[in-house]
């Protein structure tokens, strides 16, 4: 009695495939209706199928660094630059170095283009000076004037709460900027006097401070060409400075840089919810936190406007925030930000700090043209593989190429609808690699549904009717089946490891139809094979059904075997009874 019980419950496991069939059809359309809720209904193009923009930078040396230009530093350059590219959700960027000094840098079309080319041009040393003078951007013929700048009104603050409030006592005269010179901004009235003398300003300091006066009388920072010309490349770090705010609007007088931007570990756009304003936040390293905490300690003790500090790249000023009181490794940086200026400045923050400085030497628009007539013809050959596929099937499975040709279809609509809804979501862009990809799919794909066919078809050489066969021939091809994909998912994964560029494109792609390939075998193909077995035309062995028994070799049914056998038995049995 145990063995019909036994048949009985897998009669009913087998008598369920609709529910694998719901589940597939609900994610189909899940996936096509997510896609056109995000309108999103192609995928996104690489920059050799779309076009864009292709930038070269050029490295510069650097004074006191003859040997800065190497390998080393070019490659942590790419890396930066590609993570700051990211950042801003440009997919399909690539930044790879070309000869010795050179880096070039491809933004594929219909991406933050503009904004990308504005941070991949933004490529210089990122510092944290103090403010010594400030004033309007226009130039001067006397003595800077009081009037803070608009970027000055910004604060600082740690995240104990305690931030700074902009004073209006009057800007410091030359003997600041003779200071500034040795040390940095000078103490204020309220600070206790040292115990010794101050030292007498040496004639060469008063010279370079008479200098650094008169540059910053005639800069004129409302122009590109003035701007161009503060803080230039050969400035170093521990010299003073002249330089503009990136809107043009102030220009600034800045002592010896105290942090630089390798001492930033990371930096984050964020809504104050209390004021509802967006603010940056800032965490520095091990170092930059001492760092900061003594810049910040000696800050906090001045008057405006030296108890600011202003945060520098590209010899530009883009925040200069105020400090009331001694800060430690987080801050936040807050004023009139905008989402779009304080996420740039959290980006600038978190991969602004190059091992080098680039000169912007030539940009070009990439077009589609090359790429999309290899496009074509990429499509034709993979049109043209489809089909061969398609007529093996029909040729040598004959009723099978139906099941296979639809789980081919239900294929290509996951993986379209993938792909369209992966570039919205994580910035995927199709090139010419991944449609390698998706076509070298179509044998992963073919070649699960032969191993499932043949598994069949040696069930029913075996004597097995279809039924039975379909269920029997399952377990084997699963097994077979996964260990192909798993080594097919493992080599892409690889592959999308170690390689960069396009390469990854091809990895991902074959990655992902691989995984795709394993949906469909299991939620479609097996139990539409389920269904159709019971079909009359596939379960009698219709001759183009493909599962005909006279042409597989079939041998006799294993049933009608065993009464035979168990016949001859019996009779034996009763022949040795009568003899006896």
């Amino acid at each position: 009695m145990a063995a019909p019980n036994k048949g009985r419950r897998q009669t009913g496991a087998q008598g369920k495939p609709g529910r694998s069939l719901a589940l597939i059809l609900i994610a189909m359309v899940a996936l096509v209706g997510g896609m056109f809720w995000s309108k999103q209904v192609t995928p996104r193009l690489g920059i050799d199928l779309a076009g864009g923009t292709s930038i070269t930078l050029k490295a510069q040396s650097q004074p006191g660094k003859p040997n800065a230009i190497n390998q080393k530093n070019m490659d942590t350059a790419v890396s930066i630059i590609e993570r700051r590219v990211n950042g801003l959700g440009v997919s399909e960027a690539e930044v790879q170095t070309q000869g010795k000094d050179h880096i070039i840098v491809n933004i594929p079309k219909g991406t933050n283009e503009k904004q990308a080319r504005q941070q991949v041009g933004t490529t210089a040393q990122l510092y944290f000076r103090p403010v010594v003078t400030v004033a309007a951007g226009t130039p001067t013929s006397t003595k800077p004037s009081a009037t803070p700048s608009p970027k000055a009104s910004s604060t600082a603050k740690d995240k104990t709460g305690s931030k700074a409030t902009p004073s209006s006592t009057a800007t410091p005269q030359g003997r600041a900027v003779t200071d500034a010179l040795k040390a940095g901004p000078t103490p204020s009235a309220s600070t206790p006097a040292a115990p010794q003398a101050t030292p007498t300003p040496s004639a060469a300091d008063t010279a370079a401070a008479a200098k650094l006066e008169k540059q910053f009388a005639a800069l004129d920072c409302t122009t590109k060409a003035g701007r161009a010309k503060a803080g230039g490349d050969n400035v170093k770090p521990t010299d003073p400075t002249v330089a503009c705010s990136d809107q043009g609007d102030a220009k600034y007088i800045l002592g010896p840089a105290a942090v630089d931007g390798t001492d930033v570990d990371g930096a984050k756009a964020v809504i104050d919810q209390q004021r509802g304003q967006w603010i940056v936040q800032m965490d520095f390293t091990g170092k930059g936190s001492k760092k900061f905490q003594t810049i910040t300690s000696k800050l906090s003790q001045q008057q405006s406007p030296q108890n600011q500090f202003a945060i520098a790249l590209d010899g530009q000023v883009v925040s200069a925030p105020a400090v009331s009181s001694t800060l430690s490794g987080s801050a936040e940086i807050s004023g009139s930000f905008t989402q779009q200026s304080a996420q740039d400045l959290a980006n600038v923050l978190s991969y602004g700090a190059l091992p080098l400085s680039f000169k912007e030497e030539t940009v070009t628009t990439v077009t589609a043209a090359l790429g999309g007539e290899q496009l074509q013809a990429g499509l034709i050959a993979g049109a043209i593989g489809l089909a061969l596929v398609i007529v093996y099937l029909i040729a040598y499975y004959r009723g099978l190429a139906f099941i296979a040709i639809l789980s081919l279809l239900v294929s290509a609509i996951l993986t379209y609808t993938l792909m369209a809804l992966l570039g919205k979501g994580i910035g995927f862009a199709l090139n010419l690699p991944a449609v390698c990809g998706a076509i070298v799919a179509i044998g992963i794909t073919a070649d699960s549904f032969i191993v499932y066919f043949e598994r069949i078809r040696d069930e029913i050489r075996e004597g097995r009717t279809l039924r039975p066969a379909v269920e029997r021939a399952w377990p084997r091809a699963r097994r077979t089946i996964l260990v192909s994909d798993f080594v097919s998912f493992l080599a892409a994964a690889v592959l999308y490891i170690v390689t960069v560029g396009k390469v990854q494109g091809f990895a991902f792609t074959l990655g992902l139809t691989t995984l795709l390939d394993v949906a469909v075998v299991f939620l479609f193909t097996k139990p539409v094979m389920t269904l159709l077995a019971r079909k009359k035309f596939f379960a009698s062995g219709h001759p183009w059904s493909g599962l005909d028994p006279k042409r597989l070799g079939a041998k006799p049914p294993l049933r009608r075997s065993r009464s035979t056998v168990s016949a001859s038995v019996s009779s034996s049995a009763s022949t040795d009874s009568k003899e006896a």
